[in-house]
């Protein structure tokens, strides 16, 4: 499979490490990954991870691997609830903050949210409107796997609604036939890139 890197912003210092834990990554997902048919709902084909999470040579790649390209961030934003995983770990090894942005409901008043259609029904992403000042932080949104697109956006809108700005996106494997790239550079522009460690091509 080949890495599938679009980036505007320089790598980091450390983009050998990286290019090389992205290999490591990608064995372990190919590995370790369980394909479940029909779940959530029939004709869905579930991409599961967590086996691979659950492996310490399969965590510790897909961490270093995440964070190619990171340059110029000072917040990492993980998606519920795979991205509370990843990102926790990225943002440390990154040494910033992260934000857990949490499904609809999850969260006391007042908060920022955003409503987005999903591969399979509808959604809503929430963060705190109060207590956390993330104006003008450069920010980068890690999730487990990129579909349609609609959760990276979400997300990305609701940056913008707390005065932040998204400067990419990181997840560990793009489901490439489902358009989130394309669908990410229409609505997002292409100053943010799109990291996947691997895609089901």
């Amino acid at each position: 499979m080949s890495e599938r890197v679009s980036s505007g912003h320089a790598s980091s210092g450390s983009d050998e490490v990286t290019r090389e834990a992205v290999l490591r990554a990608r064995a372990a997902i190919a590995e370790h990954e369980r394909t479940v048919p029909d779940f959530p709902k029939p004709g869905i084909l579930f991409r599961d991870l967590t086996p691979v999470l659950a492996d310490t040579e399969g965590f510790s790649s897909i961490v270093t691997a995440l964070t190619h390209g990171c340059s110029g961030v000072d917040l990492v934003a993980g998606i519920d609830a795979r991205g509370f995983l990843v990102g926790g770990a990225v943002a440390q090894e990154l040494e910033v903050g992260i934000l857990a942005v949490r499904k609809g409901g999850k969260l006391p008043p007042p908060v920022y949210g955003v409503d987005y259609d999903l591969e399979y029904g509808t959604g809503r992403l929430e963060i705190p409107a109060s207590g956390i000042d993330i104006t003008g932080r450069r920010v980068l949104i890690v999730d487990d796997v990129l579909a349609t697109g609609g959760t990276a956006v979400a997300a990305s809108k609701l940056m913008g609604l707390a005065g932040a700005s998204v400067v990419g996106v990181a997840v560990i494997m793009e489901l490439a036939d489902l358009g989130g790239r394309a669908r990410i550079a229409a609505e997002l522009g292409p100053d943010v890139s799109l990291h996947a460690i691997t895609d089901d091509r």
